[in-house]
Protein backbone atom coordinates (compact mmCIF):
# COMPACT_ATOMS: atom_id res chain seq x y z
CA UNK A 1 0.00 0.00 0.00
CA UNK A 2 0.98 3.55 -0.77
CA UNK A 3 1.99 5.61 1.54
CA UNK A 4 -0.47 8.16 -0.27
CA UNK A 5 -3.26 5.83 0.03
CA UNK A 6 -2.26 4.82 4.14
CA UNK A 7 -2.26 8.65 4.46
CA UNK A 8 -6.06 8.72 2.95
CA UNK A 9 -7.18 5.78 4.77
CA UNK A 10 -6.20 7.63 8.22
CA UNK A 11 -7.81 10.78 6.89
CA UNK A 12 -11.03 8.69 6.53
CA UNK A 13 -10.68 6.79 10.18
CA UNK A 14 -10.50 10.47 11.33
CA UNK A 15 -13.49 11.55 9.97
CA UNK A 16 -15.10 8.66 10.77
CA UNK A 17 -14.51 8.70 13.97
CA UNK A 18 -16.31 12.32 14.51
CA UNK A 19 -20.03 13.38 15.48
CA UNK A 20 -19.38 16.67 13.89
CA UNK A 21 -17.42 18.63 11.85
CA UNK A 22 -13.49 18.78 12.31
CA UNK A 23 -11.45 21.62 11.19
CA UNK A 24 -8.49 21.16 8.32
CA UNK A 25 -5.79 22.07 11.05
CA UNK A 26 -7.31 19.59 13.36
CA UNK A 27 -6.50 17.01 10.37
CA UNK A 28 -3.35 18.12 9.95
CA UNK A 29 -2.07 18.50 13.42
CA UNK A 30 -3.07 14.37 14.04
CA UNK A 31 -2.20 13.13 10.59
CA UNK A 32 1.31 15.40 10.74
CA UNK A 33 0.68 16.96 7.46
CA UNK A 34 0.42 20.25 5.85
CA UNK A 35 -3.48 22.11 5.90
CA UNK A 36 -2.70 22.13 2.31
CA UNK A 37 -2.13 18.36 1.89
CA UNK A 38 -5.76 17.71 4.12
CA UNK A 39 -7.11 19.77 1.65
CA UNK A 40 -6.21 18.08 -1.58
CA UNK A 41 -6.82 14.57 0.31
CA UNK A 42 -10.26 15.63 1.10
CA UNK A 43 -10.82 16.37 -2.73
CA UNK A 44 -9.20 13.04 -3.39
CA UNK A 45 -11.53 11.26 -1.49
CA UNK A 46 -14.73 12.75 -2.39
CA UNK A 47 -13.50 12.11 -6.05
CA UNK A 48 -13.64 7.98 -4.86
CA UNK A 49 -16.96 8.75 -3.75
CA UNK A 50 -16.89 9.70 -0.25
CA UNK A 51 -19.65 12.04 0.95
CA UNK A 52 -17.94 14.69 2.54
CA UNK A 53 -19.40 18.05 4.03
CA UNK A 54 -18.16 21.09 4.54
CA UNK A 55 -15.02 23.29 3.67
CA UNK A 56 -11.89 25.01 3.98
CA UNK A 57 -12.38 27.34 7.26
CA UNK A 58 -15.41 25.45 8.19
CA UNK A 59 -14.81 22.01 8.98
CA UNK A 60 -15.32 18.53 7.57
CA UNK A 61 -17.64 16.00 8.58
CA UNK A 62 -18.05 12.44 7.31
CA UNK A 63 -21.88 11.30 6.15
CA UNK A 64 -23.19 8.78 7.91
CA UNK A 65 -23.53 5.53 5.93
CA UNK A 66 -20.41 5.47 3.81
CA UNK A 67 -18.60 2.44 3.32
CA UNK A 68 -14.52 2.81 2.54
CA UNK A 69 -14.10 0.83 -0.80
CA UNK A 70 -12.24 -2.33 -0.45
CA UNK A 71 -9.51 -1.14 -2.88
CA UNK A 72 -8.66 0.66 -0.19
CA UNK A 73 -8.01 -1.58 2.51
CA UNK A 74 -4.13 -2.78 3.52
CA UNK A 75 -3.38 -6.60 2.01
CA UNK A 76 -3.60 -7.70 5.83
CA UNK A 77 -7.23 -6.32 6.27
CA UNK A 78 -8.52 -8.27 3.00
CA UNK A 79 -6.81 -10.90 4.25
CA UNK A 80 -8.81 -11.00 7.52
CA UNK A 81 -12.26 -10.42 5.60
CA UNK A 82 -11.45 -13.53 3.53
CA UNK A 83 -10.27 -15.59 6.49
CA UNK A 84 -13.70 -14.13 8.44
CA UNK A 85 -16.00 -15.20 5.16
CA UNK A 86 -14.40 -18.44 4.68
CA UNK A 87 -14.87 -19.24 8.69
CA UNK A 88 -18.81 -17.80 8.49
CA UNK A 89 -19.19 -19.84 4.91
CA UNK A 90 -18.14 -23.17 6.73
CA UNK A 91 -19.41 -22.77 9.81
CA UNK A 92 -22.24 -20.56 10.02
CA UNK A 93 -26.27 -21.93 8.89
CA UNK A 94 -26.63 -21.94 5.51
CA UNK A 95 -28.45 -18.35 4.98
CA UNK A 96 -25.38 -16.37 6.53
CA UNK A 97 -23.04 -18.94 4.74
CA UNK A 98 -24.75 -17.85 1.47
CA UNK A 99 -24.81 -14.23 1.98
CA UNK A 100 -20.70 -14.48 3.19
CA UNK A 101 -19.96 -16.12 0.15
CA UNK A 102 -22.34 -13.05 -1.78
CA UNK A 103 -20.18 -10.63 -0.01
CA UNK A 104 -16.70 -12.32 -0.75
CA UNK A 105 -17.73 -12.05 -4.41
CA UNK A 106 -19.03 -8.42 -4.19
CA UNK A 107 -15.91 -7.31 -2.61
CA UNK A 108 -13.51 -9.27 -5.15
CA UNK A 109 -15.31 -7.82 -7.90
CA UNK A 110 -14.39 -4.05 -7.10
CA UNK A 111 -10.95 -4.69 -6.66
CA UNK A 112 -8.40 -3.75 -9.14
CA UNK A 113 -7.07 -7.01 -10.85
CA UNK A 114 -3.49 -7.08 -8.09
CA UNK A 115 -5.72 -6.83 -5.61
CA UNK A 116 -8.26 -9.63 -6.62
CA UNK A 117 -5.54 -12.04 -7.37
CA UNK A 118 -5.07 -11.70 -4.26
CA UNK A 119 -7.54 -12.94 -2.80
CA UNK A 120 -8.49 -15.65 -5.21
CA UNK A 121 -5.31 -16.98 -4.40
CA UNK A 122 -5.26 -16.44 -1.11
CA UNK A 123 -3.56 -19.21 1.14
CA UNK A 124 -5.66 -18.52 4.12
CA UNK A 125 -8.25 -21.09 5.08
CA UNK A 126 -11.21 -22.14 7.38
CA UNK A 127 -11.37 -25.47 8.34
CA UNK A 128 -14.93 -27.41 7.38
CA UNK A 129 -15.56 -29.49 10.24
CA UNK A 130 -17.87 -32.35 10.06
CA UNK A 131 -21.38 -32.03 9.09
CA UNK A 132 -23.72 -30.83 12.27
CA UNK A 133 -27.23 -31.35 13.05
CA UNK A 134 -29.27 -28.74 11.25
CA UNK A 135 -30.11 -25.84 13.63
CA UNK A 136 -33.42 -24.76 11.84
CA UNK A 137 -33.95 -22.04 14.73
CA UNK A 138 -30.92 -20.22 14.09
CA UNK A 139 -31.85 -17.78 11.05
CA UNK A 140 -35.33 -16.99 13.32
CA UNK A 141 -33.14 -16.13 16.40
CA UNK A 142 -30.70 -14.17 14.19
CA UNK A 143 -33.63 -12.15 12.78
CA UNK A 144 -34.82 -11.70 16.23
CA UNK A 145 -31.49 -10.09 17.08
CA UNK A 146 -31.55 -7.59 14.24
CA UNK A 147 -34.73 -6.70 14.87
CA UNK A 148 -34.91 -6.86 18.73
CA UNK A 149 -37.63 -8.45 19.02
CA UNK A 150 -39.15 -10.69 21.26
CA UNK A 151 -39.95 -14.59 20.90
CA UNK A 152 -41.91 -17.18 22.69
CA UNK A 153 -39.76 -20.03 22.73
CA UNK A 154 -40.61 -23.82 24.07
CA UNK A 155 -37.05 -24.97 25.20
CA UNK A 156 -35.62 -28.34 26.66
CA UNK A 157 -32.97 -27.84 29.52
CA UNK A 158 -29.92 -30.20 29.39
CA UNK A 159 -32.10 -32.35 31.94
CA UNK A 160 -34.95 -33.13 30.08
CA UNK A 161 -37.37 -30.51 31.25
CA UNK A 162 -39.61 -28.53 28.65
CA UNK A 163 -40.31 -25.31 29.35
CA UNK A 164 -42.35 -22.16 26.98
CA UNK A 165 -40.67 -18.56 28.10
CA UNK A 166 -41.17 -15.36 26.36
CA UNK A 167 -37.38 -13.92 25.61
CA UNK A 168 -35.66 -10.67 24.31
CA UNK A 169 -32.24 -12.68 22.25
CA UNK A 170 -29.51 -10.14 22.04
CA UNK A 171 -26.41 -11.98 21.23
CA UNK A 172 -25.59 -15.40 19.67
CA UNK A 173 -21.99 -17.17 20.20
CA UNK A 174 -21.00 -18.79 17.11
CA UNK A 175 -18.76 -22.27 19.19
CA UNK A 176 -17.44 -25.00 17.55
CA UNK A 177 -20.15 -27.59 18.74
CA UNK A 178 -23.07 -25.26 19.39
CA UNK A 179 -25.06 -21.70 18.97
CA UNK A 180 -25.24 -20.24 22.44
CA UNK A 181 -28.03 -17.54 22.92
CA UNK A 182 -27.95 -14.69 25.35
CA UNK A 183 -31.78 -13.51 26.52
CA UNK A 184 -33.44 -11.40 28.60
CA UNK A 185 -36.12 -14.20 30.13
CA UNK A 186 -39.62 -12.23 31.10
CA UNK A 187 -40.51 -15.14 33.13
CA UNK A 188 -37.26 -15.76 35.26
CA UNK A 189 -36.53 -11.53 34.69
CA UNK A 190 -32.96 -12.04 34.19
CA UNK A 191 -30.43 -12.93 31.50
CA UNK A 192 -30.39 -16.33 30.61
CA UNK A 193 -28.15 -18.42 27.71
CA UNK A 194 -29.72 -21.07 25.12
CA UNK A 195 -28.34 -23.49 23.51
CA UNK A 196 -29.69 -23.11 19.79
CA UNK A 197 -30.33 -27.17 19.18
CA UNK A 198 -31.64 -27.50 22.21
CA UNK A 199 -35.06 -25.38 21.11
CA UNK A 200 -38.27 -27.31 20.13
CA UNK A 201 -40.08 -24.35 18.81
CA UNK A 202 -39.63 -20.59 18.16
CA UNK A 203 -42.35 -17.97 17.10
CA UNK A 204 -42.32 -14.26 16.95
CA UNK A 205 -44.35 -12.03 19.22
CA UNK A 206 -44.99 -9.52 17.10
CA UNK A 207 -43.67 -6.68 19.17
CA UNK A 208 -40.23 -5.32 19.80
CA UNK A 209 -38.18 -5.33 23.37
CA UNK A 210 -38.69 -2.26 25.29
CA UNK A 211 -35.02 -1.90 25.74
CA UNK A 212 -32.11 -2.00 22.98
CA UNK A 213 -29.90 -4.41 21.92
CA UNK A 214 -27.39 -2.08 23.14
CA UNK A 215 -29.03 -1.64 27.00
CA UNK A 216 -29.08 -5.20 26.93
CA UNK A 217 -25.61 -5.87 26.14
CA UNK A 218 -24.13 -3.50 28.67
CA UNK A 219 -26.39 -4.71 31.36
CA UNK A 220 -25.31 -8.55 30.54
CA UNK A 221 -21.48 -7.43 30.58
CA UNK A 222 -21.76 -5.60 33.78
CA UNK A 223 -23.54 -8.92 35.52
CA UNK A 224 -20.70 -11.13 34.56
CA UNK A 225 -18.51 -8.55 35.45
CA UNK A 226 -20.10 -8.49 38.81
CA UNK A 227 -20.55 -12.63 39.07
CA UNK A 228 -16.87 -13.01 37.73
CA UNK A 229 -15.80 -10.68 40.12
CA UNK A 230 -18.02 -12.29 43.15
CA UNK A 231 -16.56 -15.62 42.15
CA UNK A 232 -12.73 -14.49 42.63
CA UNK A 233 -13.49 -13.25 46.45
Amino acid sequence: MTQRATRLLRLLDELRQRRGAVRGAQLAARLGVSLRTVYRDIEALRSQGAEIDGDAGVGYRLRPGFVMPPMMFPAEELEALVLGARWVASHADPELAAAANRALDRITGVLPARLRLEVETSGLFAPHWPPREPEPWVPALRLAIREGQAVRMRYRDAEGRESERVVWPFAMAFLDDMRLIAAWCESRNDFRHFRADRVLALESTGRRYPETRHQLLRRWERQRLRQREASAT
